[in-house]
């Protein structure tokens, strides 16, 4: 109900009375106070007048999971939200979510990760109070071989979201990476649990750097945040808020062609490797081409300095400048 209430307050260009929210929600005057006082102490400042009811007046900057359920607009993803102050990584907590049966569509926040979990492995500095991090529980209904291209579903959704909070252009670094002014602000992780024939559950982990005005020496060269890049504070929740709601238009056409063909341009679009040397890491071996775009199954599609043309598969495959990060 607190969530609720809080949205009503956002959507409200007026006061809302008392007797209102008593009606709506079956409940006494005195239980709408002392919603309202608990929304005060987590830091929202809401006016009350005698006759006309309550008003919000100013938001809380700090995320919770109540600020994030008010401002999820989605019909299904991130309707459910679980937040945690501090937990080891929201991808573990989704995956034990999903081997328990939990909805598709369950939205899993933290403020701070402990143990972040970047792509092959790789640690994730994941502090409190300045970014997002997040993962997505899903069910679809395809193929194992499918899984990966929810690494670019999300890509679309994370350079939308930011646009439409923020005014910010980014670009996309096959397969993972989101990119602000050459610089990584978003990285994301798929991991799925499959049978031979049919997915169990795929988790779409996202971090995006936010508020930080520093970073580590040895990654100021890599690495951005949106309040460096646009030199306001970023309300996350409304990040967190916007992300998911174009994520479900996307899945939305997804589940309709099981591909990337109903956004192939849009993707190509953004695309920072397109039409530029890059360096292909495989397992074993690396060697440079000329990235010419990815096709609707996903694959990045390069040409070799012998003139042929080679579909990259996400899943073990890194692609980055030739003579730097992008």
């Amino acid at each position: 109900m607190k969530a609720e209430i809080l949205k009503l307050l956002k959507d409200s260009d007026g006061y809302l009375s008392g007797q209102q929210l008593c009606d709506r929600f079956q409940v006494s005057r005195t239980a709408v106070w002392k919603v309202m006082e608990q929304l005060k102490k987590e830091g929202y400042e809401i006016e009350a007048v005698r006759n006309k009811g309550y008003r919000l007046i100013g938001s809380c900057a700090s995320l919770s999971g109540t600020e994030i359920e008010s401002s999820i607009k989605s019909e299904w993803a991130g309707r459910r939200v679980v937040y945690f102050e501090e937990t080891d990584s929201t991808n573990l907590r989704a995956k034990e979510a999903g081997e328990k049966g939990e909805a598709h569509g369950s939205l899993y926040v933290a403020d701070c990760q402990i143990s972040g979990k970047g792509r092959r492995g790789r640690s994730w500095e994941s502090p409190s109070g300045t970014s997002i991090y997040m993962t997505l529980l899903l069910r679809p209904k395809i193929l194992p071989g499918k899984a990966p291209q929810m690494t670019l579903l999300m890509a679309l959704a994370v350079a939308d979201g930011i646009r439409e909070v923020t005014g910010l252009s980014t670009q996309i670094k096959w397969p993972n990476d989101i990119i602000l002014n050459g610089k990584k602000i978003c990285g994301i992780l798929t991991e799925m649990s499959a049978e031979i024939d049919y997915i169990n559950y795929v988790v779409v982990g996202v971090g995006i750097n936010c508020n930080q005005e520093t970073f580590p020496e040895e990654l100021r060269e890599k690495a951005t945040s949106l309040k460096l890049e646009s030199g306001q504070e970023i309300q996350r929740a409304a990040v967190i808020a916007a992300v998911m709601e174009s994520f479900e238009k996307y899945y939305q056409i997804f589940e309709k062609t099981e591909d990337l063909s109903g956004f192939l341009d849009e993707y190509n679009e953004l695309l920072v490797n397109r039409e530029r040397e890059v360096l292909v890491l495989e397992p074993g071996q690396e060697y440079e081409a000329y990235a010419l775009g990815i096709n609707s199954s996903g694959e990045l599609i390069v040409k070799t300095a012998d003139g042929q043309r080679r579909e990259i598969f996400a899943g073990e495959v890194s692609v980055r400048g030739v003579y730097g990060y992008v």
